[in-house]
């Protein structure tokens, strides 16, 4: 090494300098520095000599990162194999990493984040085999569901750079989330105090024990499942369901498929259900008309205007107004019914059922069935024990197999003899009409039948218990 390259190494710029190129005589092997933000790293470049000119040697290399006050983090290894590489193939070596520092780890504060589970779920795309009702966009949660978990304090840790200074560390605040109304934190998870939808506004977390949607539900919303109340400001499209833990309102009409509440559904626009459609309802039912549906309800269903070839069961009574009509279908009220006017002439027979527990009614046509099945069999086997040529084993098994056919049969016929005890639920049921009961109209109270020959107006069907039938007097 010549005093000329001594003296390239006394004009070269500060070792904060982005790239420096480090020069000895015109032909001799060099390396060029090229230094990253805040000088975490170190980057040479290896230049090979020309000819006759000098090696890249260690006494070079010191005096280089002497000069770029390199100090910390040096690779020798790589240095020299890099060196190596260069001066003996005589070609570049470019982009080497010769130095490396620390970078600084920021601190982070603890902040609660958000349970990423809780997002709505993504909807396959090209798959026409999804059933897109069955995806929603509202997040529902349980009582005592993690809605967020702390992330504690992370510590961070200064940096240097390869000069050996220091690189402080920041500090950074995630934003996080907060705990809401119907929410509550143990210090380390936020957890949902009651069944809702989760609300996130502003980054706090709430949770609403009802379910409000301004416009139709179709599509865009999918199937409405919710633990608490539902209100619907718009339409139910053909074909979605709605299953809700607490009420259901609807503002306009209810195209329904399936709709079960826990308590009330008030129905503004009526209710169509297109002759599949099922409706149970845990409480009171109220709406404009029914139209081709079946309809369970625990409390008293309220009619504005009419029901039309619909199956309703009702565990008390059906009100309906002046003009209210039932036109066709079946009619199930424990505690009676009072209408406007029940059929029509030319129209489909109406059927009204009242004083009698459908439940019960049901339990003990469920056990006829059985009841008669088991008769069935009965009546098989022994045509087979009757034939001729049956051997003892064979005989012994049909024998057991009878003995516990006709232990059922007894078991199944004292069932139904308790249930015909509790079918009968209100004598003191009643069928009024305020206009007219078309002829052909069935009425039954409390199992006995009233058939409509003539047409009768303004009348009140009741049971006389004494006479033992049904009974019209006027209203």
């Amino acid at each position: 090494m010549g005093s000329s390259r001594k003296n390239d190494f006394d004009r070269q710029e500060s070792p904060s300098a982005r790239s420096s190129l480090i020069l000895g005589g015109q032909n001799d092997g060099s390396i060029t520095v090229t230094f990253t933000d805040q000088d975490l790293e170190a980057w040479g470049d290896f230049t090979p000599p020309i000819g006759g000119g000098a090696l890249i040697t260690p006494d070079y290399i010191n005096t280089l990162l002497e000069k770029m006050n390199i100090v910390y983090g040096v690779r020798w290894d790589t240095i020299q194999e890099s060196a190596f590489q260069c001066n003996t193939s005589r070609r570049p070596v470019k982009a080497v990493l010769i130095a490396q520092g620390d970078k600084p780890v920021n601190e982070v504060a603890e902040y609660f984040e958000l349970n990423p589970y809780l997002n709505a779920p993504k909807i396959p795309e090209d798959n026409a085999r999804v059933d897109y009702r069955s995806y929603s966009p509202f997040t529902i949660v349980k009582q005592e569901q993690v809605l967020a978990r702390l992330r504690p304090r992370k510590i961070g840790q200064d940096g240097k750079n390869v000069h050996g200074i220091t690189l402080p560390h920041s500090m950074i605040r995630p934003e996080g989330v907060r705990g809401g109304q119907n929410t509550k934190s143990n210090g380390k998870y936020i957890t949902a105090a009651i069944n809702g939808q989760l609300i996130q506004n502003n980054n706090e977390l709430s949770v609403q024990d009802n379910l409000v949607i301004k416009g139709p539900v179709g599509y865009a919303t999918g199937n409405i499942i919710f633990p608490g109340d539902v209100l619907i400001e718009g339409p139910v499209s053909d074909g979605f369901k709605i299953y809700s833990g607490g009420s259901v309102t609807i503002k306009q009409t209810f195209d329904v498929t399936d709709v079960i509440t826990r308590t009330d559904l008030s129905v503004a626009g009526g209710i169509i259900g297109r002759g599949r459609a099922l409706v149970k309802v845990g409480g009171t039912l109220k709406t404009k008309f029914i139209e081709n549906c079946r309809v369970a309800c625990r409390r008293s269903i309220i009619v504005d205007t009419e029901i039309i070839n619909s199956s309703v069961y009702t565990m008390e009574r059906i009100e309906m107004g002046d003009k209210g009509l039932i036109l066709g279908g079946e009619i199930y009220a424990i505690h009676g019914v009072r209408t406007g006017g029940i059929g029509k002439k030319a129209g489909k027979a109406t059927h009204i059922h009242c004083g009698v527990d459908f439940t019960v009614q049901q339990e003990k046509e469920k056990n006829n069935d059985q009841l008669r099945i088991i008769a069935a069999k009965l009546g098989k086997l022994r045509e087979l024990m009757a034939a001729p040529g049956q051997d003892g084993e064979k005989q012994a098994k049909m024998e057991e197999l009878r003995r516990r056919l006709e232990d059922e049969q007894k078991k199944t016929g004292s069932r139904i003899s308790g249930l015909l005890g509790r079918l009968n639920a209100d004598e003191n049921a009643a069928v009024e009409v305020s206009g007219e009961i078309a002829l052909g109209t069935l009425i039954e109270i409390c199992q006995i039948a009233f058939f409509v020959s003539e047409p009768l107006r303004k009348v009140r069907i009741r049971l006389d218990k004494s006479m033992g039938k049904l009974i019209c007097e006027p209203l």
